[in-house]
């Protein structure tokens, strides 16, 4: 399945990149929230990964440009960020995550995040 990594950290994207790979998926990866509206509107993944924290254009920022958007808000957004307090979490489903996982990302976490919302 092609998935869409959207963070500004090589490290992060890396560790993302790793654990999707080893599930079998298609990654492709962008370093800010202008990108990864681009990409998903280019590639149409299955699923975007998205950190909070960037520059240009947050990730809450860029969830919800994405929901706005009839060719892109039936994509699954799961934010991926070092904030996840319950306030973190709740924030990111009022911008339309579907999930929320905490960095640094385990294989686990990211499974759970997937069959969560359907695209494992």
């Amino acid at each position: 399945m092609n998935i869409l990594i959207c963070d500004d950290m090589e490290t992060d994207r890396a560790n993302l990149r790793k654990i999707l790979i080893e599930l079998g998926h298609i990654v492709q990866d962008v370093t800010n929230g202008e990108d990864a509206l681009a990409a998903a509107r280019r590639i149409q993944p299955k699923v975007i990964f998205l950190d909070v924290v960037m520059p240009k254009m947050d990730g809450f920022a860029t969830c919800r440009a994405l929901k706005e958007k009839a060719e892109t808000k039936n994509i699954p957004v799961v934010i991926v960020s070092s904030k996840g307090t319950p306030s973190d979490k709740f924030w990111a489903e009022k911008q339309g995550a579907a999930a929320h996982v905490t960095k640094p990302a385990t294989s686990t976490e990211i499974k759970a995040a997937l069959q969560k919302i359907g695209v494992a």
